[in-house]
């Protein structure tokens, strides 16, 4: 017995010695032989392991995103992407089969908290100036800036396609309501509409096209995204962090070595110029990526994974009556992201005398369009410095940092507006106020 615990016991350190590295040595070797590990460097620093810098947020996404693949494919062996069989597939999901209800709800709640932590990790970025180049040669900071915008939009639409699929009203009405946003755009918006929805209806050719969309383009394009994303990070000699402990650390003159100098003369007593130089101590401020960066990603999944699942106990993924495109929901509101934009619509559709200015046009394309290419821009307009880079709040940026965060805030609010304060005929309503029973348009 005791001679097979230690043959078990061998085979378990020859499966998972890169986990868990008895020397320097073998953790090096872990980063370049683990197929996981291979994207990390040798050694990190410990502010970028530090929980208060990053607040983990890109490796919580990169979880949030492993949740939904898994979860998806699950669910795309039950789903029928068929307009006659998609809500009673759903129906089946939730009710008759084993912890259905229980995987869709995580595939749910995943989706939702991806979209806010990936907006997050932006903001994040943002105010600690990380998108800034620093020492790394060939770093270009803010290529992967512009590539996680990239991959804020994706997720956007990776949600929003998914939105359709259980084909309830809840689905129906808000793709009505995001396919007529975006038809606003000038010249292309009804051409994009149409290719959306595969025609100027919301039926069959819709849900196929959503669902191949959902389930292989938009996870294909974010995957590679993400691993260019991460390859990216390494380029540019890992987070931002560790630019700022290069310049933290004081170079410290070493001692001239005496030795022996060969010339043309004979041997001479001293130090070479190779000796006498100027050495920057990095080992005071880094670790080796395993255990300690192993062990922190694994502890971020974990927690992830568990209020992901604990969130999908409490909050059951809804499902209301089948699509009826005949009956109108008053009001009826895009899905929650997209509700800020909603809002905006309504407040931009102004009238002036016989004219009235098109809020679809101003508030859902125009204004959208220019907060990105200002968000592309910025880092190349940005004029603070190094010592800047991965400071929380650094007075140098104050300025554009509270203009960041009004935009933000304004975003915020229109949301909240959208989704609480907007009744019946989308009429604006205080939280005290009672709602007037509205009929449903037929």
């Amino acid at each position: 017995m005791a001679n097979v615990m230690n043959k078990l016991r061998m085979l378990g350190d020859r499966l998972f010695w890169s986990w868990r590295p008895k020397s320097e040595k073998e953790s090096g070797d872990a980063i370049v032989r683990n197929l996981l590990l291979h994207w990390f460097p040798n050694k990190v620093s410990l502010r970028s392991l530090s929980w208060g810098y990053s607040l983990w947020l890109g490796t919580v996404s990169a979880v949030l995103f492993a949740i939904l693949v898994a979860t998806g494919i699950v669910l795309m062996f039950l789903y029928v992407p068929s307009v006659e069989r998609a809500y009673g597939s759903v129906k089946d999901l939730e009710f008759v089969v084993s912890f259905g209800g229980m995987m869709r709800a995580m595939h749910r709640i995943a989706a939702h908290l991806m979209v806010a932590s990936v907006f997050l990790h932006m903001v994040r970025v943002f105010l600690t100036g990380s998108y800034k180049n620093g020492s790394a040669v060939g770093a270009h900071r803010p290529l992967n800036w512009i590539v996680g915008l990239v991959m804020l939009i994706l997720t956007l639409l990776l949600s929003f396609t998914g939105y359709l699929l259980p084909w309830d009203q809840l689905a129906y009405w808000a793709i009505t309501v995001g396919t007529n946003i975006a038809s606003a755009a000038p010249l292309v918006g009804e051409r994009i509409r149409y290719v959306l929805l595969g025609g100027t209806t919301i039926d069959q050719n819709t849900l196929i096209r959503f669902y191949v969309l959902h389930v292989v383009f938009l996870p294909v394009g974010l995957s590679a995204l993400f691993f260019y994303h991460m390859w990216r990070i390494r380029k540019d000699g890992g987070l931002a962090s560790s630019d700022r402990n290069f310049q933290e650390l004081k170079a410290e003159t070493a001692a001239p070595v005496k030795t022996k100098t060969y010339s043309l003369l004979g041997i001479a007593g001293g130090s070479t110029v190779h000796v006498a130089n100027t050495m920057v101590d990095e080992e005071k401020n880094t670790v080796p990526s395993v255990p300690h960066l192993a062990r922190r990603i694994w502890l971020v999944a974990l927690a992830t994974v568990l209020v992901v699942t604990i969130l999908a106990l409490l909050v059951p993924a809804p499902l209301e009556a089948p699509a009826n495109p005949s009956v109108t929901p008053n009001p009826a509101k895009a899905p929650w992201y997209f509700l800020w934009l909603q809002e905006l619509v309504t407040i931009t559709t102004i009238p002036v005398g016989a004219f009235t200015v098109n809020g679809a046009l101003v508030g859902g394309i125009v204004i959208p369009a220019l907060l990105l290419a200002l968000a592309v821009w910025w880092p190349f307009r940005d004029r603070s410095s190094i010592a800047a880079t991965a400071v929380w709040f650094s007075p140098e940026r104050k300025r554009q940092n509270m203009v960041f965060l009004l935009l933000c805030l304004l975003v915020l609010i229109l949301l909240v507006v959208g989704t609480f304060l907007r009744g019946p005929y989308w009429n604006f309503y205080w939280p005290w106020e009672s709602w007037p029973a509205a009929p449903v348009r037929f």
